[in-house]
């Protein structure tokens, strides 16, 4: 049998691209490879691991002297079983750091070009943000009114109007059809509650339909390309290699996966599997002296651009600012709450030494070199105090105490990056993989920059995207 549509992986990008392809094609037969398992709600919460990070982690792997932390699920439904389900849009500026400050690339699309995409993406995952006073321009509301700030949010907001705003997230702020409300407990990553959108919740319908096939344990290892054609995928299954043919391929996996497939089908471009990336960040722990916390109704609730825009981007990395509604309290009597929380999210630049390689001991599982972020991203961490100060100002603070960077982001970027020029780069706009037309890599593996926002939302809007460009509706 040839399928008319081969995806592989069911994470934001792929699921996404197939309910937005689906409402243009009606292809008789379609296959999904997964190489993970489906583990239902129940069978998270037992394990309290929705990471399942001894797979994760056997799944690939790293030069010795250089190992970081690359957090991600394998099973069904993907990164959606463990993201914190914060959805900022990018700023326009963010679409054209090179063009604005001379640093990093443009991307070859706009903010403009993605701004629809936004919406609907916006609109699937049941965003709860402020339509009425928010950083982005838009031309849709949020499908769900904004969760209540916190007292230390509404102080910021006060010293800040133009630049503090409510935190968009798909953690639902008014039960759904599928979803509760958010109850604030701070268990984010595995939602007690199941309040929080994944892809297991809100689209079973997608992969229940009677003309897909979804094959869990398929590790997928190439993609059969012929004269610029891709003919067919190879996965493993249980040690056993199996090959079917399609006539458009979509790899949906994350970065570090996307690029192994394609350096393993052959795709020989200079820049595929260089500049995997992530942003950095710090927290910043706010002992206050007599303001209380914690009335917020999610776990994040207020959203910072104070460090963010700006002609300091041309030296230093700009900062995204989350505040914590988790309730991790202080040990004075009466002083319970009198402590705030307060993240700072650096962008960083691809490097070409951070890379993702074959190897010839374990050819089924990609090789990670890490050297270490930019000096552009490590500037701005350095800077992140007088960040802090200047946020801060209006603040009752008794003294400060800093985190050291975290250890991942949870978002792996840059490994098969997008743009129009085929010499430095090795997707299109649309992800399909230059020279192969039936070829797509969708995810954060296209980003040319890794912005201080979370990269989700975005992620899933280049996915709609993609498939109005291929489903041809363009």
């Amino acid at each position: 049998m040839t399928y008319d549509l081969i995806v592989v992986g069911t994470g934001f990008a792929s699921s996404f691209f197939l309910h937005r392809y689906l409402q243009h094609r009606r292809p008789r037969h379609v296959l999904v490879l997964e190489a993970g398992p489906r583990v239902t709600h129940t069978e998270q919460l037992a394990a309290m691991d929705p990471t399942n990070r001894a797979v994760a982690t056997a799944a690939y792997d790293q030069v010795a002297e250089q190992k970081k932390s690359w957090m991600f699920t394998l099973a069904f439904g993907g990164g959606s079983n463990c993201w914190w389900a914060c959805t900022p849009r990018m700023l326009p500026e963010d679409f054209e750091l090179h063009r604005r400050y001379g640093v990093g690339s443009d991307w070859p699309i706009s903010y403009d070009d993605l701004e629809p995409y936004y919406c609907d993406a916006e609109d699937i995952l049941a965003v709860s943000g402020p339509s009425d006073d928010t950083p982005f321009r838009r031309s849709r509301r949020y499908p769900q009114p904004p969760h209540r700030f916190t007292h230390v949010d509404r102080a910021l907001k006060a010293a800040h109007p133009e630049s503090f705003f409510h935190q968009p997230t798909a953690r639902a702020r008014l039960a759904t059809e599928r979803r509760p409300g958010c109850c604030a407990n701070g268990v984010c990553t595995l939602c007690p509650i199941d309040a929080k959108f994944t892809i297991r919740k809100e689209l079973p319908d997608l992969y229940a339909r009677p003309e897909i096939t979804v094959m869990t344990g398929a590790r997928v290892q190439s993609v059969d390309v012929q004269g610029g054609v891709a003919k067919g995928v190879r996965w493993l299954s249980e040690g056993t290699e199996h090959h079917a043919l399609g006539e458009l391929v979509v790899l949906g996996a994350n970065a570090l996966f996307n690029a192994h497939i394609l350096l393993r089908s052959g795709i020989d471009h200079p820049e595929l599997g260089r500049g995997v990336v992530e942003q950095s960040s710090v927290t910043a722990t706010v002992y206050l002296d007599g303001l209380d916390n914690f009335q917020g109704s999610t776990s994040l609730t207020g959203h910072g651009y104070t460090a963010y825009a700006g002609p300091h981007r041309a030296e230093r990395a700009a900062a995204l600012v989350e505040t914590s509604n988790v309730p991790l309290l202080r040990t004075e009597p009466g002083r319970w709450r009198q402590v705030a929380y307060i993240k700072f999210i650096y962008e960083d630049l691809r490097r070409p030494e951070n890379r993702i390689e074959l190897q010839d001991e374990h050819p089924d599982r990609p090789r990670l070199h890490w050297e270490a972020r930019s000096d552009y991203a490590q500037r701005g961490l350095d800077a992140a105090p007088a960040d802090l100060d200047n946020l801060c100002s209006s603040l009752p603070i008794e003294r400060v105490a800093w985190s050291s960077p975290a250890d991942t982001e949870a978002h792996i970027l840059g490994s098969h990056v997008m743009g129009d020029d085929r010499a430095s780069s090795v997707v299109d706009a649309e992800g399909r993989v230059h020279g192969v037309s039936n070829l797509v890599a969708l995810g954060g593996g296209s980003f040319p920059t890794a912005a201080p926002a979370n990269p989700t939302l975005t992620i899933c809007a280049l996915a709609l995207r993609s498939a109005d460009r291929l489903g041809g509706s363009a």
